[in-house]
């Protein structure tokens, strides 16, 4: 496989896209990279592309190297140039947000990202949004929009696992895929969706479960919402909890958000974390603790000294799956509970529950709730 370079911009060989497939003639493509348009009617929903980098974007010299490639290295033009066939599905324009692997996705690009969404849904010529994003992070993304986007209309997140230049990359269908289902009227109303690997996840329940494998994104308790197939989106399931217009939560006029950090529970454990934690002014700790949330002396120790200097402990288990109960130890200690949220997206709503309140009680409302 060989890439073409132009002053400086990646252009996707031929070779990249999937079998038969090439550069549509009516596309256009900008220096710039900010608005891309991809549509022969005017009768398609419109439907924004928001890119973040990650592997969806990534490039390496070598087409079966799947782990050592430079991430972020394509922008959204290449990304949309290399799936022609989307302009059969939506008019469909680009925008560069970020161009980054998901590990360095930080607060204030959450915030933009957001911000930007819900400035693009508040127009009436914008049926839907996409945003690629990698994968490492990807939930933790999906389930803040979840919480903060103030639209019905459809947002779905996406990535591949294996870069553009790879031999079989996901990137270009996964991609397509995104774009039907955002433009899909059953995709209204369900909260931020995930794709990839033909199925859709909803925002509050997906995660990632193994480091290299396409099928890697799964939701082993309460499963898919729907998968497409045979090149319809079909949907089987709806979050129940609450989400987008349904949610308290708004960023519109926040520049930062409260540090919260996550300490991970092990054997022989000890309470200087926490102690380091309370110092460098977190807010807020999530526990990713053993079985159903528990802790070890030492570290128990650790977590009730941050509640009394003020730090809201929630605790959450590394286990990976189920709900970590709340226990009459808990009120006793002020903790709260993250039901089935893992301590990734318990951290994301932690975050936003501070921007609301310190109270812990109020705050376990929130994760019965959301």
């Amino acid at each position: 496989m060989k890439l073409k370079r132009n002053l400086g911009i990646t252009i996707l060989s031929a070779t990249l896209l999937l079998s038969g497939i090439g550069i549509s003639a009516d596309a256009t493509t900008t220096k710039s990279g900010t608005a891309v348009s991809h549509s022969e009617k005017t009768d398609l929903p419109n439907i924004k592309i928001l890119a973040t980098g990650g592997t969806i974007a990534g490039s390496s010299d070598s087409d079966t190297d799947t782990t050592g490639y430079k991430a972020g290295a394509l922008g959204v033009e290449t990304l949309i140039e290399a799936v022609p066939q989307m302009k059969k599905v939506a008019d469909v324009s680009g925008e560069q947000i970020a161009n980054v692997g998901s590990q360095n996705m930080d607060n204030s690009t959450l915030l933009k990202l957001a911000k930007r969404i819900n400035t693009l849904l508040a127009l009436k010529d914008v049926d839907g949004i996409v945003v690629t994003h990698g994968t490492d992070t990807l939930e933790e993304t999906a389930y803040f929009l979840n919480l903060v986007v103030k639209s019905q209309k459809p947002v779905v997140i996406v990535g591949s696992m294996r870069p553009a230049t790879a031999i079989s990359a996901d990137g270009p269908l996964n991609l397509y895929n995104a774009v039907e289902i955002a433009s899909s009227k059953e995709a209204k109303n369900k909260g931020v969706l995930v794709t990839l690997n033909d199925r859709i996840g909803a925002a509050r329940y997906i995660t990632k479960t193994n480091t290299t494998a396409t099928d890697t994104f799964k939701s082993t308790e309460q499963g898919y919402v729907g998968e497409i197939a045979g090149g319809k989106v079909v949907f089987y399931n709806e979050p129940t909890r609450k989400h987008t217009t349904k949610s308290i939560f708004n960023v519109s006029k926040l520049d930062k958000l409260p540090q919260v950090d996550i300490l991970y529970t092990y054997q022989n454990d000890n309470r200087y974390l926490y102690d380091a934690a309370v110092k460098a002014g977190a807010k807020g700790i999530v526990v990713a603790g053993s079985g159903n949330g528990s802790m070890s002396e030492t570290a128990l120790n650790g977590a009730k000294d941050a509640v009394k200097k003020g730090v809201v402990i929630t605790k959450s288990s590394r286990v990976g799956s189920g709900v970590v109960t709340h226990e009459a130890s808990d009120d006793k200690d002020k903790f709260v509970t993250s039901d089935s949220l893992n301590p990734q997206k318990a951290r994301i709503l932690l975050m936003l529950a501070l921007t609301k309140t310190k109270d812990p009680k109020k705050i376990q409302e929130y994760f019965n709730e959301y």
